[in-house]
């Protein structure tokens, strides 16, 4: 939220303080815009309730409201936003699983999703153990240094990586809250992400953020000895 007022911690907390809020927050993780339509049908609420949810959000700068034809689509502030919510996952216990279909969702996050715009879950933390075996990534006590060039970690991954936002750090770590384990984020992990989605080897979901590995994404794991349970 670097060019808009930042709400005070007062007002922060009664704005988070309803669930419902925290749910759509959550649903816009995955960094792609949704109106508030999609969001009242992920969640399970009508959408008149969403659009209440979503003022209440975007006034505190949360999120941003854009406006493309005739519908209103929401998507996180910015990437800060999206480490605030990952923060507070880590913080929670996972929802109850009361059925096959949430089974089949909770194991698809698990696998591999996107967080904002780079890859999390397992997958995303195989990349990132592969990263620092290789040094392309060095480990300071926590802290991250990019220590080679986008091209050599793009031939050793076999996609195009390629970096494009200056103003982003180039690679920092970011926690991810089902395996409490950093994966890649920054403009490096949102090139890795961009590349495996143009390569046909990841496929997003339509009703989630979980990734679909593709039959080539899986035969390109193997080979590059990555692997997500």
């Amino acid at each position: 939220m670097t060019d808009r007022v930042r709400p005070s911690l007062d007002e922060l907390g009664r704005v988070l303080a309803e669930p419902m809020r925290l749910r759509v927050l959550r649903e816009l993780l995955g960094g792609t815009p949704l109106p508030a339509g999609a969001l009242a049908v992920r969640i399970g609420v009508a959408p008149s309730t969403v659009s209440s949810h979503l003022a209440r959000l975007a006034g505190a700068g949360l999120i941003q409201i854009e406006t493309v034809g005739r519908t209103r689509e929401a998507r996180l502030a910015d990437p800060t936003v999206a480490d605030a919510i990952e923060s507070l996952l880590r913080l929670s216990s996972e929802d109850p699983v009361s059925s096959l279909s949430a089974h089949d969702r909770r194991t698809a996050l698990r696998r591999a999703r996107r967080c904002y715009d780079h890859l999390a879950g397992d997958l995303g933390i195989a990349i990132a153990d592969r990263a620092i075996s290789d040094g392309w990534i060095v480990d300071h006590d926590g802290s991250w240094t990019f220590a080679t060039e986008a091209g050599t970690v793009g031939s050793a991954l076999g996609i195009p990586v390629t970096l494009t936002s200056p103003s982003r750090p180039l690679v920092r770590p970011c926690m991810d809250w089902t395996e409490r384990r950093p994966h890649v984020a920054g403009q490096l992990g949102a090139a890795i992400l961009a590349g495996m989605l143009h390569a046909g080897w990841l496929r997003r979901r339509r009703d989630d953020r979980a990734l679909t590995i593709t039959p080539r994404g899986r035969d390109h794991f193997a080979a590059l000895g990555l692997t997500s349970q």
